[in-house]
């Protein structure tokens, strides 16, 4: 979340911007967002050729050719409004535009990037306003993951479109413990059906990255399956896919399969069963019309909720045996609808529930203040749910007020995780503690209700008051006390 220095930085962009005559607000995200790329894809060239001067190696995977060497943001910057601004409009921009255009997919420039690209406009009008940008652009440090979405985050809210559009970026260290407990390996096929600016995906490539890094870029063919076979997002938003598309590549993953669909409207018979791990946090806009609705969606659960429907268009995807990390409305753990409870029939009798991560309601602070959950689940189209782990998460790291300061001695994510993983030694856990297993056959019995609080049980300390006549005794002596001092002041006044 973008606040302090950075949104007082964006604020005076924005204002550029649009007194510049870019009055559109999402054309000013879009603008934002490739200078932004653009500075970025110099700093990684720029680390590149640092990490070459130490170790005496040509350039690794370098970003621009010598003859490029122009068209680099640190560059262009320098030069006069003018030259900048016709080097932005009429090399730097085109070259942004093919850039996936590796050889990677089939030599005719068709990666993701390059599709998503394809209607990308530089809409700067002037140099003025652009020179003017990009001076301020460069103090923008870009190294911290994806400031990018973090910006496109901010303006939703800065234009009161967030709330109706339903596009809530997910808090980046909730992303991260979502991935390191479901722990992608490089056998895994990802999917985000609601990728909005790909955070999720980016999570879990950084965790093979780190964990496995020898396994994907062992040779030509792992390589070519990370980038191109791995990660696969939907979006109904061609601002987000774009955006998505170039955070994944600033991250290091050539090709992902990032593309433009409505993921409850249509029933694309070849996503059906191809994917081993989902990760997501989809939108929960309301209610949708049954007609725009994907028909076997409604099989699975008869309803209009999107959080009900997303959760059937999960198990439609997974393979079995593939599993799942997504974020639901806590409503979804409770409520009473008949649709409701036949969803959590299926997931406690039909696949294996695993677990549940109780989320305070701040979390999601300052664009919403829904209660959410984390819902953890394995398709195995045979049962197999014996007891479900609850955890009961009472800080994340932040203050959960709309400010959201970074509190880090107040947060249970490591607890969740080692104990995650360490579910084995939770069968001696009390009702009291955070975290607990609860059997099957007792949700079954409460009609399958998976609300932490159902079973979560409080210690009460009792408290001893003092018998009512002693506590009147103390009464008349303090207005004993206090007449007498009235008395004082009385003596002291004449």
């Amino acid at each position: 979340m973008i606040t302090g220095e950075l949104r007082s930085k964006v604020d005076r962009i924005w204002d550029t911007m649009w007194s510049g005559g870019i009055s559109n607000p999402l054309s000013v995200i879009e603008q934002l967002t490739y200078l932004l790329f653009i500075k970025r894809l110099d700093e990684l060239h720029t680390l590149r050729e640092y990490k070459a001067t130490r170790t005496g190696m040509p350039i690794e995977d370098p970003v621009f050719t010598a003859e490029q060497d122009h068209l680099r943001w640190s560059r262009f910057k320098e030069a006069a409004p003018e030259q900048m601004f016709e080097t932005v409009r009429d090399r730097v921009f085109p070259f942004i535009k093919t850039l996936g255009d590796n050889g990677q997919s089939d030599g005719e420039g068709n990666s993701t990037y390059t599709h998503h690209m394809k209607d990308a406009l530089f809409m700067m009008p002037t140099a003025r306003v652009l020179a003017n940008v990009v001076d301020q652009l460069d103090g923008i440090d870009m190294a911290d993951s994806d400031t990018k979405g973090d910006l496109y985050e901010y303006m939703l809210g800065k234009i009161a479109t967030a709330g109706q559009n339903g596009q809530f970026r997910t808090p980046r260290h909730i992303i991260k413990l979502m991935v390191d407990m479901t722990a992608p390996t490089p056998k895994d096929v990802i999917c985000d059906p609601a990728c909005g600016t790909a955070g999720f995906l980016i999570a879990a490539s950084e965790h093979l990255v780190e964990h496995h890094s020898g396994t994907i870029y062992k040779d030509p063919a792992a390589r070519r399956r990370f980038n191109d076979h791995t990660f696969h997002g939907y979006d109904f938003d061609n601002t987000m896919l774009r955006i998505g598309s170039m955070n994944m590549l600033l991250h290091g993953v050539e090709n992902p399969d990032i593309r433009y669909k409505d993921s409850l409207a249509e029933a694309d018979d070849d996503d059906a069963e191809r994917y081993s791990l989902i990760l997501a946090n989809p939108p929960f806009a309301g209610s949708l019309d049954y007609e725009s609705t994907a028909k076997d969606l409604q099989r699975i659960v008869k309803t209009k909720k999107t959080e009900l429907l997303f959760l059937a268009l999960f198990l439609r995807l997974l393979q079995t045996g593939g599993r799942a990390a997504v974020i639901v409305p806590d409503g979804v753990l409770f409520g009473s609808s008949k649709a409701h409870k036949t969803l959590r029939e299926i997931l406690i009798e039909e696949q294996k529930l695993d677990a549940i991560v109780s989320m305070p309601a701040g979390v999601f602070r300052p664009y919403a203040g829904v209660s959410t959950a984390i819902l953890l689940f394995t398709k195995t189209n045979s049962g197999g749910t014996d007891d479900v782990w609850f955890y009961d998460m009472q800080a994340d790291g932040f203050s959960l007020d709309d400010k959201r300061t970074p509190q880090p001695d107040k947060s249970d994510l490591a607890d969740i995780l080692t104990r995650w993983q360490q579910r084995d030694a939770e069968d001696d856990r009390a009702r009291t503690d955070q975290s607990f297993l609860v059997p099957k056959a007792e949700i079954a019995d409460n009609d399958y209700d998976l609300s932490i609080n159902r079973y979560k049980e409080v210690e009460y300390e009792p408290v001893e008051y003092d018998p009512p006549k002693v506590i009147l005794e103390r009464l008349a002596e303090l207005e004993a006390e206090i007449a007498k001092g009235r008395v004082e002041l009385e003596g002291m006044l004449t």
